[in-house]
């Protein structure tokens, strides 16, 4: 990365199973977006706490709510105080906590419950760290996603939407719950008009080959448009693979049984591919062993 940060910023690159986590300073106090995953609660406080060096941690903002960017709401709110802030088209699903739009449930993942304090919409602005954010609607990955984009510097906070190496799985549109391919050409066609000279992503560190990166995901999004089982099966993988850096280590004889009763994996498996059971779960297991996703030892399946 070439060009430096503002000094009002400071990225906590965390990967997975948590997101990034940016800070932003702004005099005595301080903005967070994005918390991480619920197991790493204990860490993020630390981190941002250590980070914050006695600031005070004033707001916390979500680009949208997928358990690797809330898991740690609960946790900075109870230590700091924080107010939170979410998209305004999450406001139901957070207040009644519906676990099956939070997409917890389908993915066999958690987070702790949290309150949020109130909504930030498309197409205003926020100040965080000195500088004015736009806010913009990117959906495909999740559809009531947000995208922060400051025209000054040429800085985009680009959640899940756009990766250095391509973006988010598209779950609406493999849910059948929206048109999600076309939502995330969409949404790439707009960021790539913008004027951006570096990225903050959900995951992965900050980058400057702009272009590269959106060729990329064009790319990527061409090849799952053309065949929507690549997305499926591309789908399934990640989340057995997210699901097993949570649970770190299985017998080698329960991964088939593990796999099947993801909701996630056996719904995708049913609509799109169609596989017996024993089909898919020998070849998830073959493929993530051959990417270092997962490795064996002494009969027991660890997360790669």
């Amino acid at each position: 990365m070439s060009q430096p940060l503002p000094p009002s910023i400071h990225v906590l690159e965390r990967g997975w199973l948590s997101a990034n986590n940016i800070l932003f300073f702004e005099g005595e106090n301080a903005t967070l977006v994005d918390s991480g995953y619920v197991t790493h609660a204990a860490q993020t406080v630390e981190l941002v706490g250590h980070a914050l060096d006695g600031r005070r941690l004033r707001r916390l903002i979500n680009t949208h709510s997928h358990s690797d960017h809330i898991g740690g709401n609960a946790a900075l709110q109870a230590a700091y105080g924080c107010a939170i802030i979410v998209p305004a088209g999450l406001h139901a699903a957070i207040a009644d906590w519906d676990e099956n739009a939070l997409l917890l449930s389908p993915l066999g993942q958690q987070s702790a419950r949290f309150q949020h304090d109130s909504l930030i919409s498309a197409n205003n602005e926020i100040e965080m760290g000195g500088l004015n954010w736009q806010t913009l609607a990117v959906p495909g990955h999740d559809m009531e996603a947000l995208a922060y984009y400051n025209p000054e510097k040429r800085l985009l906070i680009s959640g899940d939407a756009l990766w250095e190496n391509g973006f988010g799985v598209i779950f609406p549109e493999l849910l059948g719950e929206a048109d999600g391919l076309s939502s995330t050409r969409a949404t790439l066609e707009m960021l790539a008009k913008l004027p951006i000279d570096l990225v903050i992503p959900g995951h992965g560190k900050p980058f400057t080959a702009v272009d590269l990166a959106f060729e990329r995901a064009f790319r990527r999004l061409d090849m799952f448009t053309a065949d929507i089982e690549k997305l499926a099966w591309h789908a399934i993988k990640v989340i057995v693979s997210f699901a097993m850096m949570e649970k770190r280590r299985l017998p080698q004889a329960d991964f088939a049984t593990f796999i099947l009763n993801l909701p996630f994996a056996a719904d995708v498996n049913t609509r799109y591919l169609n596989l017996p059971g024993d089909q898919l779960t020998s070849r998830i297991e073959r493929e993530l062993l051959l990417v270092n996703a997962l490795r064996r030892e002494e009969g027991w399946l660890l997360a790669g």
